[in-house]
């Protein structure tokens, strides 16, 4: 199981998001739409000066499904080479789940 974190100008969020649900089964993720920052080579800002913006996408996959995104985006980024697409894989610890709210309460109602 890995965590996918991806982040991409907004102008081909679709692109990628189109993709990745159509070569995934399944696809799960959260979007944060609107995502500001400065990378190497420009920011992006949201803002008169860095207009652009970028969006971060993130999914838990497994390994079958992780190399599956990453050729998806390899070919995205192939096609749109300057639109600042980022692809990150944090494996997840295989081991208990280390959250801090487990959804249980205590006697008091306060989670636990």
């Amino acid at each position: 199981m890995k965590r996918m974190e991806l982040m991409a100008n907004r102008s081909v969020e679709e692109e990628i998001i189109n993709g990745l649900e159509s070569g995934i089964t399944d696809f799960y993720y959260t979007l944060l739409p609107v995502v500001h920052g400065r990378g190497k080579t420009q920011y992006r800002l949201g803002a008169p000066t860095w207009p652009e913006e970028n969006f971060l996408l993130i999914s838990y996959l497994d390994d079958r499904d992780a190399e599956t995104a990453q050729s998806i985006v390899a070919k995205t980024k192939i096609r749109f080479p300057k639109e600042g697409i980022k692809l990150f894989f944090i494996a997840k610890d295989s081991g208990k789940d280390e959250s801090a709210y487990t959804g249980k309460t205590g006697e008091n109602g306060v989670p636990r």
